[in-house]
């Protein structure tokens, strides 16, 4: 089929007659008006048609490509002024015109159809063809290597599938889009409701556009829209509609409407229990307090901790330096808030001084801590949530390190519970924090109160606040005092030594002069003014600075036959042991009952404390293999002077308890070496209940006293470790001869008093290490002879004199921690003991 383009005169509709070429008799008026029209030619159609509504004369040209047809027609239309003969000449002509005409234009009709779709589908495909070239020419070219790899740089079609997507395509997409709409809506449920609004204003929109289409130009836009949102709102609004379709639309728009409305009151009412429910887990809840004590983690201290804040605040209330009338204590965990708020009741149930909040979140994340309020708080508690010693350490690294981003951290304690003394140093590293590590020395303490019969009440009565405590006092008069002339200026407390530059010293040099920098620590109760009773009339200037041994042997009535000193110009330097300084320890032997990880520690503490031919002999149900894999995890050092033997059985066992006491009985048959039964909560009991594993050991030590008096084996010391002090005092109140310790409480107390007064946390971990001076219950007959009724201001002298410092004394089992006042004579008898701070156990060498 070929195109050809003419141009088309369109006929009026009066046809005039047609002369091929012009007339000279033509009248003047008659026009020759030349004008465009199209023709096609069909096969099918041998002829051409066209129609020339316009006056005047026309000019017909014809081209065919084919056929080189190239001709004019003109057509000769008279002008108006002859309209008669128009007229009748129109009533013939016109009919079967008209009837040709139409006859033209439908066979035209199918061709021009046919050929326009195939004129447009050959367009597209040129254009893609085109277009794919274009793309792989121009890639072609920009490439690198593209000559290289091709040399006639002729790339092929990439056979681009520009089709519409699959209907698979489509339902995967759809099913996408609701993906991430679900997503979305499981973050927040706010979402569904800003759904809803957009679904709302939609449907009023589209409401309003329809009725104001189909009311015409009755009502305003304004006016329909109010209808539609009506129609919504209230259900009954769609019948006051008149005609059928605006019913139907107000139908739709009421049912919407109800539907909108369960919708919205569904998803608010799950918002709101989402709020809830994240208030009450309190992750993301933000703290707006002050002065609060922040804890972190739950682990067996937390009771005590509590009991002890609550005791320190109770005395701060009556004392009047409280800011409030409870301290306000929040609780951080990973356990869920459920769980933590029973645990919170059940241990507060009865203290009456502090208000406990708990929250649920991360202990690692900065987040957490900055909604705690870390910065405004008074101290920050970090507990131990794992057994692992690792896990511990790398735990309270993490802790710390998220309360570093915190602005105006330096001024807030951060009091931290490791199992290492390495890591107290890292955490000390970590700048913009005030970091005071509490290293975990139970196994020490359980070592050094196992030995020393009381001395776990002593440790209890300076954690007391109600009692005799550890105060550090700074006063700028001070300044310029030498050291030896405080203790008589503080009667009501016993000067112990000074702290200096984040250091304590239990031994300065009497000639010491006081800096203004420099604090007091002493023994003495808690003052609301916090500064201890100083008479400065009562300080004595002694002239004599080098107060020579025999002015003290002539005040105490020729003492130096009683103490029996031995004067040395200097003080023999440690080596290590606490039973190496001059003397060897004593020689005993330890039957220790359970196991643990830490009782490799508890080895090494015996091994500081004993003398040669020692023996540590070991009864648990724990494999050797899981013994000695806990030894070399730990590193543990060549012993000194301790033997360690191994037994396998179970303590609880009548038949294997008694075999083994009654093996050491043989062993020691011939030998004077004191025996001492030692009881722990074995590795097995502690993975229950605490209150299962202290019945346990109770058990155990109540078993092996029975064994021992059926056998007639004298023991020395009958210990058990207790977690528990009320089931402890029920036991000693029923066997005077056992000792319970409760070394878990006693640390407890230690990170409650730190947590008060950060700068204690040196007085404790000088003396709960071994490296450092300990507290001593000693024979006072190292510091009186018999008759004599020295002052405790005289016997503190003879103790300064060993570089030791009293500070109290035991009569008829009764312990007297400060006692005032300090000059009147007492009269203690030889078997008696003196309580002083000092390095070494035993008799120790007088410094001149």
């Amino acid at each position: 089929m070929v195109v050809s383009q003419l141009q088309l005169c369109v006929l009026p509709h009066r046809f005039p007659r047609l002369n091929p070429s012009p007339s000279p008799s033509s009248s003047p008026n008659r026009k020759y008006m030349p004008c465009q029209f199209w023709c096609m030619k069909s096969s099918s159609l041998h002829g051409r048609h066209f129609i020339t509504p316009n006056r005047g004369k026309g000019k017909v040209r014809s081209q065919k490509t084919g056929d080189k047809l190239d001709s004019t027609m003109y057509i000769n239309v008279e002008d108006d002024s002859d309209t008669e003969l128009l007229r009748i000449e129109q009533v013939k002509s016109s009919q079967v015109h008209l009837a040709k005409v139409l006859m033209g234009l439908a066979c035209l009709y199918i061709p021009l159809r046919l050929a326009k779709l195939n004129v447009v589908d050959t367009f597209i495909k040129i254009v893609q063809e085109r277009l794919v070239c274009t793309v792989q020419n121009l890639g072609a070219a920009t490439l690198p290597f593209a000559c290289a790899s091709n040399s006639l740089n002729k790339p092929l079609p990439l056979g681009l599938d520009v089709s519409l997507p699959s209907f698979q395509d489509l339902r995967w997409s759809f099913h996408r889009l609701l993906y991430l709409f679900n997503i979305q809506l499981e973050k927040n449920v706010a979402t569904f409701f800003i759904v809803l609004l957009v679904a709302c204003f939609s449907f009023v929109i589209i409401g309003g556009f329809l009725f104001f289409k189909f009311r015409g130009s009755k009502e305003s836009l304004e006016d329909c829209f109010w209808e539609a949102w009506a129609c919504l709102c209230s259900s009954s609004t769609h019948l006051k509609q008149r005609t059928r379709v605006e019913r139907v639309i107000g139908f739709v728009l009421a049912i919407w409407g109800i539907l909108f409305y369960s919708r919205l009151l569904s998803t608010m009412t799950e918002q709101f229990r989402s709020n809830m429910y994240k208030l009450r887990e309190g992750a993301q809840m933000q703290v707006l307090e002050t002065d609060h004590i922040i804890i972190c983690g739950v682990n067996s201290h937390l009771s005590f901790i509590l009991k002890q804040i609550n005791k320190y605040h109770e005395f701060a209330v009556r004392l009047g330096t409280a800011t409030a009338r409870k301290q306000r204590i929040l609780l951080m965990s990973d356990l869920p808030r459920k769980q933590m708020d029973k645990l919170a009741d059940h241990i507060a149930k009865d203290f009456n001084h502090i208000d406990i909040l708990t929250k649920s979140c991360s202990l690692s994340l900065t987040k957490s801590y900055e909604r705690a309020a870390a910065n405004k708080a008074r101290a920050i508690i970090i507990l131990p949530t794992k057994a692992d010693r690792y896990e511990v350490d790398t735990d309270a690294f993490l802790s710390v390190l998220a309360l570093q981003p915190i602005p105006k951290m330096e001024s807030v304690p951060t009091i931290v519970e490791v199992s290492s003394s390495n890591t107290c140093e890292l955490l000390k590293s970590i700048s913009g924090l005030k970091v005071a590590p509490v290293e975990n020395v139970s196994s020490k303490l359980f070592v050094q109160c196992s030995r020393q019969k009381g001395l776990i009440k002593i440790y209890r009565h300076l954690l007391n606040y109600r009692k005799n405590v550890f105060n550090l006092w700074n006063s700028p008069s001070l300044a310029g005092l030498k050291y030896r002339q405080l203790g008589p200026g503080m009667q009501e407390a016993v000067v112990c030594g000074l702290y200096r530059n984040g250091k304590v010293y239990f031994h300065p040099n009497d000639d010491e002069i006081l800096q203004e920098t420099d604090k007091v620590l002493f023994i003495a109760p808690v003052s609301g003014v916090k500064k201890p009773p100083i008479t400065y009339s009562n300080v004595k200037e002694i002239s004599d600075a080098n107060r020579s041994l025999e002015d003290v042997e002539k005040d105490s009535d020729t003492q130096s036959h009683a103490l029996k000193l031995r004067k040395e110009n200097t003080r023999p330097k440690r080596r290590g042991s606490k039973a190496s300084d001059g003397t060897l320890g004593p020689t005993e032997f330890i039957l220790l009952l359970g196991w643990r990880q830490d009782v490799v520690e508890m080895i090494e503490e015996y091994d500081n404390y004993l003398g040669p031919g020692s023996v540590v002999e070991i009864l648990s149900d724990v494999p050797l293999d899981d013994r000695n894999k806990a030894r070399r995890g730990a590193g543990q050092a060549k012993l000194k002077h301790v033997q360690v033997s191994h037994r396998i059985g179970n303590p609880m066992n009548f038949d294997t308890l008694q075999e083994t006491i009654s093996n050491i009985q043989h062993s020691l048959k011939n030998e004077d070496i004191p025996l001492s039964i030692v009881v722990i909560s074995d590795k097995e009991w502690l993975l229950g209940d605490p209150n299962r594993a202290d019945k346990q050991s109770a058990y155990s030590l109540l078993l092996a006293e029975n064994i021992c008096n059926k056998l007639g084996v004298k023991v020395q010391n009958l210990v058990t470790e207790i977690v528990d002090s009320k089931l402890g005092k029920q036991i000693t109140r029923i066997k005077p001869s056992l000792t319970y310790i409760a070394v878990e409480e006693v640390m407890s107390l230690v990170t409650a008093q730190v947590a008060m007064d950060s700068e204690l946390n040196e007085v404790w971990k000088d003396i709960l290490n071994a490296e450092g001076d300990e507290i001593y219950v000693k024979d006072i007959r190292l510091y009186m002879k018999e008759g004599e009724t020295p002052s405790f201001t005289e016997l503190a002298k003879r103790a300064h004199l060993r570089k030791e410092v009293a500070i109290g004394y035991v009569k008829n089992n009764k312990k007297v921690i400060n006692p005032v006042p300090k000059s009147e004579p007492l009269s203690l008898e030889l078997t008696d003991s003196l309580i002083v701070i000092s390095e070494l156990e035993g008799e120790q060498p007088i410094v001149m």
